[in-house]
């Protein structure tokens, strides 16, 4: 009975997870309600007062967007601008060209990367499947091979590298370096990528189905009309480019010089992503010939589109907020330095287990950071490896809770034992290649 009282308050925790859980799957119930009512809940039951739960709240809900609603939101408005300019079009249609028949998976997997980096999945999705499957005609290829090899890189790239809600937030949580999230990540994305986009489809088999009809097809863009490869590859990228480059500069120079803090203003991940839209504002748009209003048309429709992204994120944050001001953080800091799990297989765990539940990243990936970020401090590990580990997690197998799992089921024409054997495996094996290599870089790091 003592046992139960001592660890009541983990208990608690452990089945609002589970309402949280019911209510997003048996419910139907939005994520940002089930996070707020989870959170409010946890924290009546872990004896916060009800004033001292509604604070909690706010706090957890405005800092967190205080940090990254500029982030994610700029990060949808370049995609957008991207997508609407042609930029995006050009970029895959030339590294396609370029690569040729015989290679073309390796360029699939390059446009699969940059368009899960830059822009969000299901965009990078309606963009490239087209692209993919008029390729593989061509190159009389399986479709489905092509599909899977442009699926594994950008769902991976899109789990892992900020500006994404998911990992944008886990930085956040754990207090881990962006920059040093970008050079790591691309060491741990690159082998999961190559094995469910390269290896996997040659491994499967039964590939060879007929061309599926296509339920969506992406506007047509004139391409003469579209910005140069160059730039429309470098853009989308620049903030990334800003962020480590800061980062490299810490390594060598002062930081603390005027030079240095100018370089880490802009290296910061929010004016970095500003600079970027500002760019692609005039490249993608005014250059063109596109009218400013025409321009903000994309920029509001980009960010109408992220708001309920940033609002489950927001969400999340009051419940870790909670977790933090019940105490709750302290107290599985003292149960988990007496059991030997190592911390990065239980971040994955945890994060891959929401996932699976509720079917989004976001969600698992921002709940995951709640009960996991508290604990940071008290583990001999690095924050940058945390987060690479639930990134990881939050990219693992779905089903028919994922919408992106009916997305990629009805775009390919497949039954649902063959999106389990395509899109599924390819899910677990970027995952599950991505947090062995996290284990390994943790022996050096």
């Amino acid at each position: 009975m003592d046992f139960i009282v001592d660890y009541l308050p983990i208990i608690w925790v452990a089945l609002g997870v589970g309402l949280l859980l019911y209510l997003n799957i048996v419910v139907k119930l939005n994520s940002v309600l089930a996070l707020l009512i989870v959170a409010i809940l946890v924290g009546v039951l872990n004896g916060l007062s009800l004033t001292d739960v509604v604070t909690s709240v706010k706090t957890g809900f405005g800092s967190t967007l205080g940090s990254l609603a500029i982030i994610i939101g700029m990060g949808a408005v370049l995609g957008k601008l991207m997508v609407d300019s042609g930029a995006a079009q050009r970029v895959a249609s030339t590294l396609l060209k370029k690569f040729g028949a015989k290679n073309v998976e390796w360029a699939i997997l390059i446009v699969g990367a940059i368009f899960g980096i830059s822009v969000f999945y299901e965009v990078a999705f309606i963009i490239l499947a087209p692209l993919v499957i008029s390729i593989a005609i061509e190159a009389k290829m399986p479709y489905l091979r092509l599909g899977i090899t442009m699926v594994a890189a950008a769902t991976m790239a899109h789990s892992i590298f900020p500006p994404q809600p998911g990992p944008t937030a886990l930085v956040e949580a754990y207090g881990a370096d962006m920059g040093m999230v970008y050079l790591l990540g691309i060491v741990v994305a690159v082998p999961a990528i190559i094995a469910a986009g390269i290896i996997l489809p040659r491994v499967l088999k039964n590939l060879d189905l007929p061309i599926p009809p296509l339920l969506k097809k992406s506007e047509e863009v004139d391409l003469d009309k579209a910005p140069g490869f160059g730039i429309s590859l470098l853009i989308p990228l620049l903030p990334a480019i800003i962020i480590t480059g800061a980062t490299i500069y810490n390594m060598i120079f002062d930081k603390e010089s005027a030079v240095g803090q100018f370089i880490n203003f802009l290296g910061s991940a929010e004016i970095s992503m500003i600079l970027a839209v500002l760019i692609a504002i005039y490249v993608f748009g005014i250059r063109l010939g596109r009218t400013m209003k025409e321009v903000m048309n994309s920029f509001s429709g980009a960010i109408e589109g992220i708001a309920m992204i940033i609002f489950i994120v927001g969400s999340g944050g009051a419940f870790k907020q909670i977790i933090l001001d019940t105490g709750i953080g302290d107290l599985i800091a003292g149960v988990m330095q007496n059991t030997s799990i190592n911390p990065l297989i239980m971040a994955w765990l945890i994060t891959a287990v929401i996932r699976i539940a509720t079917g989004t990243g976001v969600v698992s990936a921002i709940t995951a950071a709640g009960i996991v970020g508290p604990l940071i401090h008290t583990f001999d590990v690095n924050p940058v490896l945390m987060v690479l580990a639930t990134a990881a997690g939050s990219n693992t197998i779905t089903h028919v809770n994922d919408a992106s799992f009916w997305l990629f089921k009805e775009y390919f024409n497949l039954s649902i034992k063959d999106t389990f054997k395509t899109w599924g495996l390819l899910l677990f094996t970027t995952s599950i290649v991505g947090l062995c290599v996290v284990l390994i870089l943790d022996i050096f790091i």
